[in-house]
């Protein structure tokens, strides 16, 4: 998928890889970055054959925020997103990150050089943030007088507590990569991020995809509910999924009767 913003590649063992491609610009993000990286969602959520995601940046950074001035520009296009605010539902800001807990599949960023506001609000929207040692990370909208409003404070409550979310969001300041793993804003830091994602990929992907689909649904609808809906979460997930093709597979497989079958396309969604 060839766009001018963000790249899609599907490579043969079924990882979609996902690359920020504005690199003058240290990735930040303009109105066709939103729209091409909402396009990218859309194509992942149709392809039952895709095991995984990586995000990564093209460049020096992973991406360095809002480009203020492109947004600024378009004035059209900046009433839009002033009058979605008033929306009940989900805006393109907030697609941006929030779409990617949507996608029935393991989402790692790759964070190296600036990850900024909009590029700490997409991280966040991953299963896992794989850090650089070079990366620095700040939810850095209040030095403009803003709040985040692309689905960061609504990620950060499975990270960490909130007087720690409060002095990251009230003061905008800038964590080393491994920093922001004992604040939890990155999962690790490695000295080749990409390599270790891939990795990381690889093993999940020895698992049968509908256990991967519902288990990431699982816990993002259990970890921050009532011990109720939690429990209810459970019981539905687990009918989405038992004595299906994949399930069973993997049962002779876990009991080591062997089996040259492959685990068939995905049939979770969200």
């Amino acid at each position: 998928m060839q766009n001018q913003r963000v790249q899609l590649a599907i490579d043969a063992n079924s990882v979609a890889w996902v690359t920020l491609s504005r690199p003058a610009q240290h990735n930040a993000v303009d109105f066709a970055m939103l729209d091409e990286m909402a396009a990218v969602q859309r194509r992942l959520r149709r392809d039952k054959t895709v095991r995984g995601a990586i995000i990564h940046g093209e460049g020096p950074s992973f991406c360095a925020g809002l480009d203020f001035k492109s947004v600024f520009s378009s004035k059209r296009k900046l009433l839009r997103s002033v009058l979605s605010l008033y929306a009940p539902r989900r805006n393109i800001f907030q697609r941006w990150s929030m779409g990617w807990r949507d996608l029935p599949f393991p989402v790692i960023a790759v964070v190296h050089g600036h990850c900024y506001g909009a590029g700490m609000q997409l991280a966040l929207g991953a299963d896992q943030r794989i850090a650089a040692a070079d990366a620095k990370m700040s939810l850095m909208e209040v030095k403009w007088g803003l709040v985040p409003d692309m689905g960061g404070p609504t990620l950060l409550r499975e990270l960490m507590s909130i007087d720690v979310a409060k002095e990251l969001v009230l003061s905008g300041r800038v964590v080393s990569g491994a920093e922001a793993v004992q604040l939890g804003l990155a999962s690790r830091v490695e000295d080749d991020p990409l390599a270790a994602a891939a990795a990381q990929i690889a093993v999940w992907a020895q698992r049968s995809p509908d256990a991967l689909a519902a288990g990431k649904f699982l816990l993002q609808s259990a970890w921050s509910g009532s011990e109720s809906s939690a429990l209810a979460a459970e019981r539905r997930w687990q009918r989405r999924i038992i004595g299906r093709w994949n399930q069973r597979l993997a049962m002779r497989l876990g009991l080591k009767k062997g089996s040259d079958e492959a685990f068939r396309p995905r049939t979770v969604q969200k």
